[in-house]
């Protein structure tokens, strides 16, 4: 059955409506950054930068470096924003736009998220790189879809009894990385559980002027253990992420660069140099 145009809509020139590609336009390896300014950091250190493509805070560039294809897409903030871009990524290589129909051999895209977060451990210090080796998210996203075999029931049913998590917010889930390419780019980084927050304040326990609901929540997501796992650290995207790269049958990891410390209370001054020193690394282990 073909898919209407409301579920799916597209541009003008037959690109995807939020993403605005084709699927001549996407490498099987996409880079995914929250920041648009950090698509052009990566991609000026690519051999050849072949393709641009523009369309609110989605910038796509795809180029060649050390012979492999690569893009790199900025997505915004938030689970909300990954939904959308996993979602059409998705659509770009395994659906027919001619006939708007689900195409029978599938396509499996790498997708690697490189971004910022705040470490929640105290032996976590800032301006480390944190590789996340499950996604835990507080959104609710997944719960959307219709999944099995998704969900790490376990780990989830663990941590919920932990916090005596409220019954009023969106029900939590755990999803785990990709273990291929954990291997290939992140196998000497400092790993753990990656807890998502569909906010920036309130969700990660800050407080300016508006009072938290449940204040010792960092505290109980800081000391939740289950077997040698623990949460290494707080940011807004990689559960959905994993999530939907999981369902559809992609590959996921994120790698993040810890700018605070939420326990010591530590901010780094200046911490792109060694968000370079990350990108640089990543990009040479995903071209060998």
């Amino acid at each position: 059955m073909a898919i209407k145009l409301s579920e799916l809509p597209m541009q003008a020139d037959g690109s995807l409506y939020h993403i605005n590609l084709k699927k001549e336009h996407l490498a099987g390896s996409v880079i995914l950054v929250g920041d648009p300014g950090r698509v052009k950091i990566i991609s000026s250190l690519f051999d050849r930068v072949e393709l641009e493509r523009v369309n609110r805070e989605i910038i796509t560039n795809t180029g060649i470096l050390n012979g492999k294809r690569i893009s790199v897409m900025s997505t915004g903030m938030g689970p909300d924003n990954i939904d959308i871009v996993i979602n059409e990524l998705d659509a770009v290589v395994n659906i027919d736009f001619e006939t708007r129909t689900i195409k029978e051999d599938k396509v499996k895209l790498d997708l690697i998220r490189i971004g910022t977060c705040g470490s929640v451990q105290a032996d976590i210090p800032i301006e480390t790189p944190i590789a996340s080796q499950y996604g835990l998210g507080m959104d609710g996203l997944l719960h959307f879809y219709d999944t099995t075999g998704v969900n790490e029931e376990d780990i989830n049913a663990a941590f919920v009894k932990h916090t005596n998590w409220p019954k009023t917010w969106s029900q939590p889930y755990i999803v785990e990385s990709s273990k291929e390419l954990m291997d290939k780019l992140a196998f000497d980084t400092i790993q753990g559980i990656t807890c998502t927050a569909p906010g920036f304040y309130g969700p990660q326990g800050r407080y300016v002027r508006l009072p938290l609901a449940q204040p010792k929540m960092n505290d109980l997501i800081e000391s939740f253990r289950f077997n040698d796992l623990k949460i290494a650290n707080l940011e807004m995207e990689t559960s959905a992420l994993y999530a939907l790269a999981k369902a559809l049958g992609h590959n996921a990891l994120t790698i993040c660069l810890a700018i605070a410390n939420r326990v010591n209370k530590t901010f780094s001054e200046d911490y792109r140099p060694h968000m370079k020193k990350l990108i640089e690394t990543t990009l040479e282990r995903l071209t060998k």
